[in-house]
């Protein structure tokens, strides 16, 4: 029998062409003598899209302090520019800027560097002890893998990951030693920061201000804490840490290290964003584009790896409650002549979770399902 094909690393022989489904990137990306990547890692870009540009300047910068100011010019002023980001980009980032007339976002950026370090204690962690949290189901309320659906990806993601429910009840590992307490802290207030953020949304929109609130049952809503580790690849022009998609529900907001590596499809082609200091980074996701009857478009993004820096991100989806059927705001489906057209077809958010979860990741396959072709 001929010997089985290395690995591209010259430490073991019984490592496989092929790296097993279960091997997460933190031990692949550390084997001895690690070379190259193995085949099932290797992403084809579509010869059609263009090389990502530099950092876009562009990116809407959205001043957070201006929608609980109690200048009514300000805060109308903000909600026009929330609104166009949605409209024009899908994404904008939420500056934790200070002046004498307004107050930041309310975040400290202590909390947020202290979580990035808590997410990357939970990756050290002994292979064996993060197995104990190994979930199954998309709607396991504490899931620790790799990739992203490990099961049917055709192409692995280059990529860790652990993901947690934080609401409507709250989950969390009990290791490492204070990780509860801080994702606690950190789901509660980033929590606010969504809140508001979707109120001058829905104010954007033409609706009442807590029409979003209501409508996706966001007492209720699904809050979810997803860890990303993107270890150094040895052929990062060959994988994807992240391939390219658009989130489920209505919010993302996201924190990372010091180490870029979030890419936007923008006007047909890939945008490198360069996050502000102590910033989240916002993009709309699929729900909000369904309850805006696409007035709002979810955006696809992307992240990519390097060959000399481990990145951590830290995103925390923002949704309707399971059992809230997401469909176009009635007041929004009307045209000018008062015809009825509604650009998707309802359905239960917990259901849209498990669709796009047993189908492999791309663009906007799982929001395609849902969308009705109109004449």
């Amino acid at each position: 029998m001929a010997a089985a094909t290395p690995l591209c690393v010259h430490s073991s022989p019984e490592t496989h062409l092929h790296a097993p489904k279960s091997t997460s990137i933190k031990t692949l990306a550390e084997s001895p003598g690690l070379t190259c990547i193995p085949p099932n890692y290797t992403y084809t870009t579509n010869p059609h899209e263009s090389a990502a540009s530099e950092p876009e300047d562009s990116i809407p910068i959205i001043d957070f302090s201006s929608l609980t100011s109690s200048d009514p010019d300000q805060r109308s002023q903000v909600i026009q520019d929330l609104g166009k980001a949605c409209q024009e980009w899908g994404f904008f980032m939420v500056t934790n800027i200070r002046s004498s007339q307004v107050v930041n976002h309310g975040v400290p950026e202590s909390l947020m560097k202290e979580m990035v370090d808590a997410c990357n204690g939970f990756f050290d962690l002994r292979e064996e002890e993060k197995r104990e949290f190994e979930g199954k189901h998309v709607l396991d309320p504490i899931r620790c893998g790799t990739s992203f659906n490990s099961k049917a990806d055709k192409v692995f993601s280059w990529r860790d990951f652990l993901k947690v429910f934080v609401h409507p009840q709250f989950h969390s590992p009990n290791k490492p030693t204070g990780f509860s307490e801080l994702l606690r802290e950190y789901s509660k207030q980033t929590r606010k920061v969504a809140m508001e953020l979707l109120r001058g949304i829905s104010e954007s929109l033409g609706l009442e201000e807590c029409y979003i609130e209501k409508a996706m049952d966001l007492e209720s809503g699904l809050q979810i804490f997803v860890g990303n580790l993107y270890p150094p690849c040895p052929q990062p022009e060959l994988a994807m840490g992240l391939l390219p998609h658009s989130d489920h529900g209505l919010l993302t907001i996201l924190i990372q290290n010091e180490i870029g590596g979030l890419q936007l499809h923008h006007n047909g082609k890939w945008v490198n964003v360069k996050a502000l200091p102590n910033s989240f980074l916002v993009n709309t996701a699929d729900h909000l584009e369904i309850l805006s009857n696409g007035r709002y478009k979810s955006v696809v993004h992307r992240a990519v790896v390097n060959n000399k820096a481990t990145r951590i991100s830290i995103a925390m989806p923002c949704g309707p409650s399971l059992n809230t059927i997401v469909s176009p705001a009635p007041e929004l489906v009307e045209d000018d002549e008062g015809h009825h057209l509604p650009a998707y077809i309802p359905m239960k958010y917990r259901d849209y979770l498990e669709l796009q979860q047993s189908n492999q990741l791309g663009r906007k396959s799982c929001l395609d399902r849902v969308r009705l072709q109109i004449a």
